[in-house]
């Protein structure tokens, strides 16, 4: 029920209720995948993160206190999760790269009316794999600062909360971070 506002819904997950906890994923359940991804760069690990962040959700919410906003607390448990995977499967040296889309996966021929148009796909193709190349290479914590705030879009203040960590650090691991991709990105162009 979208009327319902954060307090009803945190008082109704607390009791719980079957409808509040659809409820919660609803709402909530991209933007947990979209950070998990933008971590883990792998939508198979992404999905089952999504799963375990809602059962930790489930498991933790009578210790929810409120302070923080719902989406702020899931974020935060979306990131630990992640990190976690990530140190996991590094230490099982799975740590690989997947493209967005797949060579095989015949999107140029189905879009691509003309010679043209598969290589401008094949193009953007190459740009994003850069661009995801490069964004794997950046370190854990500059990576997660990054994702939440270019693709969630949070303010300093926010991830600063939810990484437990100052404002200026947010701030400077962020200009770290874009500064790296744009140089990667950059050498990129210059190969082409």
């Amino acid at each position: 029920n979208m009327a319902w506002d954060e307090p009803t819904l945190v008082a109704l997950l607390k009791q719980g209720h079957e409808g509040a906890f659809e409820e919660l994923m609803q709402r909530y359940r991209q933007k947990v995948y979209l950070i998990a991804y933008g971590i883990t760069l792998d939508p198979e690990e992404s999905r089952d993160i999504v799963q375990e962040v809602f059962l930790k959700a489930f498991q933790n919410i009578s210790r929810f206190e409120g302070r923080a906003r719902l989406a702020t607390w899931l974020h935060r448990i979306t990131v630990n999760q992640s990190l976690n995977w990530q140190r996991r499967w590094k230490r099982r040296l799975r740590w690989h790269h997947r493209p967005i889309a797949s060579e095989e996966d015949g999107e140029s021929i189905e879009l691509g009316t003309d010679e043209y148009q598969a290589e401008v796909l094949h193009q953007r193709r190459e740009i994003d794999q850069a661009y995801q190349k490069a964004l794997k290479q950046l370190p854990d914590d500059a990576r997660t600062i990054y994702v939440l705030k270019e693709i969630e879009g949070l303010s300093y203040a926010e991830i600063a909360r939810i990484l437990n960590i100052k404002k200026g650090t947010v701030s400077s691991r962020l200009f770290y971070a874009r500064q790296r991709l744009q140089k990667a990105l950059k050498s990129y162009r210059e190969s082409i």
